[in-house]
């Protein structure tokens, strides 16, 4: 059974691998990320916006409407509580096109529920667009300080041969914990699927001067679009190392 190391954070991790065991792959879960909940005094707003299903498990429902940047952080901004709930289509680009779309600067400021340094380059774009932005940070995400033993095991067996990456920080997070543990080589062994070209060059920047045997791209930013291509489905083809 062909081994893939997942680098997604946790609760996310197990979903993750719970769909890799369904495909018939053996998941082995190395989460580069730690999230934590963080609490914030919830300011005046025309409605709510997020990034990510960890900024949605983080906040409480409120009676306000809420932008979701994909289908995944919108089904679990329902499964907290939240009523009105609007998916955009994957990326921060996607999601400040929908916030012009369906609301108005003169409407009030927007609440912004991102992790500590995520969704700068959001807030800039929703600015420059006329809103007020009040960006807060629901949820910290430190870097993980070790490996968890399978996923050691496996590297010392060399069974690895894929790796899966989410988000440009948690790459770069888990390549740096791999190659900090002496594992540099055994990544470049690997084929590398990322969830976007942005999540693709994070991580080959992470790795140079070396590269993965090969990197695949999604041929949109979902996990149902990064799985098909794990297994055989539509990609976005890159060079080898290529970003």
């Amino acid at each position: 059974m062909r081994q893939v190391l997942v680098t997604r954070p946790e609760p996310g991790g197990e979903e993750t691998a719970a769909r890799l065991r369904a495909l018939g792959l053996a998941p082995v879960l190395a989460p580069a990320l730690v999230l934590e909940p963080r609490a914030f005094a919830t300011p005046p707003a025309q409605a709510i916006l997020i990034t990510s299903r960890a900024a949605a498990r983080a906040l409480r429902p409120l009676p306000l409407p809420l932008l979701a940047v994909g289908e995944a952080s919108a089904a679990a901004a329902r499964d907290a509580g939240f009523a009105d709930v609007t998916a955009a289509a994957g990326t921060a680009a996607d999601l400040a096109r929908l916030v012009a779309e369906r609301l108005r600067p003169e409407a009030g400021p927007l609440l912004l529920a991102v992790g500590e340094t995520y969704a700068l380059d959001l807030a800039a774009d929703l600015r420059a667009r006329g809103f007020r932005v009040h960006r807060r940070i629901a949820y910290a995400a430190t870097p993980a300080l070790t490996l968890p033993e399978p996923c050691r095991t496996a590297l010392a067996c060399g069974t690895l041969e894929k790796i899966l990456f989410h988000s440009p920080r948690s790459a770069a997070c888990a390549i740096t914990l791999l190659q900090a543990a002496g594992h540099a080589a055994t990544l470049a062994g690997m084929e590398a699927f990322a969830i976007s070209q942005r999540v693709a060059d994070a991580a080959a920047a992470a790795i140079a001067p070396l590269t993965f045997r090969a990197v695949h791209v999604a041929g949109r930013p979902s996990e149902d679009a990064l799985l098909a291509l794990l297994s055989g489905g539509a990609a976005e083809p890159a060079a080898p190392g290529a970003s």
